[in-house]
């Protein structure tokens, strides 16, 4: 797929992989592995473990927040009643409560935990704020979610770190649709359990994804389209080799007497839109693009297939898919187009789709690509990408090598094979196969020296398996290459903190990345989840923010909410109830 970073596979974080990017961006020592590839979505796998976990049904019968029976001190109504204590007497109105809700009765059971809250002495907290949890359990029974919420916010301000009672408001708020208070309690639950407990993690992360889909979606559709950095547009575009819209201007396209001028723009011979527009690209002056492409296109000129799909590039770029859409519709559906520019409409068109979560259209594309182009690199290259993403990793290594086998000095497909290799090998736990993938970067690296992404994915293999040292050489090889590859920076201060603990290097580095690349959002991202790990959560809002606004898919803007969210939640729990994970 049309990508600028490596590909980052599933589960790459080594022993984070069971972990979602909101809940990195709560624990110590988090940020240090979010360079060493993508991470499953925490909540898909942990759903499937949790298919068959069961939810406390029964109230409680003492204050403590811990787990435990029934207890109490009170005993039902009968003889002696009269000379019990107000509390003893209000304990066995909750017991009696308690028969009647395991019999299933719960509006009977409602009347006694009414009647235990009238008995308490005010002063006993934790035996009053057990007496509106019950309470409210028993609502939940009855779905009375208001009810609910009421019963737990009273056992929560008797009680303030009174896990149950948390959690119950917080499904509460759920099912009345509260998110942001939703979001707020299971976040102090999560703090109170230490991340330990599977239930409350998948509410975080269900109400996490709701709240970033909601917001991202009316900031996406109102944003101001932003043009990347020259760097990003570069890696880009260097990722295609068949790409005829990315190739320079032929010879006989630029006015001999002109192009030869130094420090002026040559200009080409004929009145094109789209000529125009390629060469601004060649002058890196990628914001008259699209104006040019569309003169070309209004005016049906002869280059109309490549302006239409030059358009769709950078409509893409700037993160506008709903207008880059129509324009690569158009260009697959031109029959006597060259072949070429329809199956990189294709792969751009497929990439889209992967970016939109639809791998069932997103494959359907890529396999069109191949069927009318079955010579084009390009489309093996990007599908063995897309294969990745999809865990398919035996085939991905398949269109590895049919990339492979059609370019021989194809570096990057070679070393993305490699990772492939390394990432199944990895996953399945056999070191035998692992050595040899590893075998296989050093491979790469001596035969294509001069391939940065060699370098990059042989360091994440490297962090991987823990050779620290190894790894911050490969990144430097990755910077002598490249030095204005901001992502590089990034990965490299993630590497300080993981290895040597180092976070002023590390945050020296993610730095750098930004001064070099100010639109990298990865390195505002990067920089707001350790600013939350050290306890800065103002910093962290303001970073993700910054990363917020240079988002370029909704997905990535929705993602990037969540942590925002995740954070803002943490400032607000801290407030509330004095709550604070772990900082670094």
């Amino acid at each position: 797929m049309a990508a600028s970073k490596p590909v980052e596979a599933p589960g790459a974080g080594g022993g984070t992989a069971g972990l979602s990017r909101w809940q990195l961006a709560l624990v110590l020592g988090a940020p240090i592995l979010l360079g060493a590839g993508a991470i499953y979505m925490w909540g898909r796998r942990a759903a499937r473990r949790g298919k068959g976990a069961s939810e406390r049904k029964t109230p409680e019968g003492r204050a403590s927040p811990a787990p435990g029976g029934e207890g109490g001190s009170g005993q039902p109504d009968g003889p002696g009643h009269e000379e019990m204590s107000p509390l003893g007497r209000a304990q066995a109105a909750k017991n009696k409560g308690n028969k009647y809700f395991k019999a299933g009765k719960y509006e009977l059971a409602i009347q006694c935990y009414t009647e235990a809250i009238s008995l308490c002495p005010p002063e006993k907290n934790l035996d009053l704020s057990t007496f509106y949890q019950n309470r409210a359990a028993a609502y939940e029974q009855l779905q009375k979610w208001t009810e609910v919420a009421q019963d737990c916010t009273k056992a929560v301000e008797l009680n303030p770190k009174y896990v149950k009672a948390l959690f119950r408001r917080a499904k509460a708020h759920e099912k009345l649709d509260n998110k942001k208070e939703c979001l707020e309690d299971v976040t102090a639950v999560c703090i109170l359990e230490a991340f330990q407990n599977q239930q409350s993690m998948l509410l975080a992360d269900k109400v996490l994804k709701l709240l970033g889909k909601e917001k991202a979606k009316e900031k996406y559709k109102n944003r101001e389209p932003l043009m990347p950095s020259p760097q990003f547009i570069k890696s880009y575009f260097s990722s295609f080799t068949d790409d005829i819209i990315s190739q320079p201007l032929l010879k006989g396209e630029k006015s001999d007497e002109d192009k030869d001028k130094e420090g002026e723009a040559s200009e080409v011979k004929e009145n094109s839109g789209y000529l125009r527009a390629k060469q601004y690209m060649e002058e890196e002056n990628y914001d008259k693009i699209i104006s040019e492409s569309t003169k070309e296109i209004e005016a049906k000129g002869k280059y109309m297939a490549e302006a239409l799909l030059l358009r769709a590039t950078f409509y893409l770029l700037i993160g506008n898919a709903s207008a880059a859409k129509p324009d690569l519709d158009q260009v697959i559906s031109m029959e006597d187009a060259n072949v070429k520019l329809r199956a990189n409409a294709l792969i751009k068109r497929g990439s889209m789709y992967m970016q939109q979560q639809q791998p069932v259209l997103s494959t359907q594309d890529f396999n069109m690509a191949a069927d009318i182009d079955p010579q084009n690199a390009d489309v093996y290259h990007h599908r063995g990408q897309l294969k990745i993403l999809l865990d398919q990793i035996e085939e991905a290594v398949e269109d590895f090598d049919e990339c492979i086998q059609l370019r021989p000095n194809s570096a990057l497909a070679q070393a993305q094979k490699c990772f492939a290799l390394y990432r199944q090998a990895y996953t399945g736990s056999n070191a035998l196969t692992v050595q040899a993938a590893m075998k296989g970067f050093e491979d790469v690296i001596k035969k294509f020296p001069k391939c940065a992404e060699g370098y990059a994915l042989y360091a994440q293999a490297l962090t991987d398996q823990q050779q620290f040292g190894k790894a911050d050489e490969m990144y430097d090889k990755c910077i002598d290459l490249e030095p204005d590859n901001a992502t590089t920076y990034v990965h490299k201060g993630l590497l300080q903190l993981q290895w040597k603990q180092d976070l002023d290097k590390g945050l020296e580095l993610i730095s750098k990345a930004i001064e070099i690349d100010n639109k990298c959002d990865f390195a505002y991202e990067t920089m707001g989840t350790i600013e939350v790990q050290r306890g800065n959560l103002d910093k962290a809002i303001e970073m993700f923010n910054k990363a917020i606004n240079l988002a370029k898919s909704e997905m990535e803007m929705a993602h990037l909410y969540s942590l925002c969210d995740a954070a803002y939640a943490q400032t607000e729990v801290a407030k509330k109830y004095g709550l604070k994970p772990p900082t670094l």
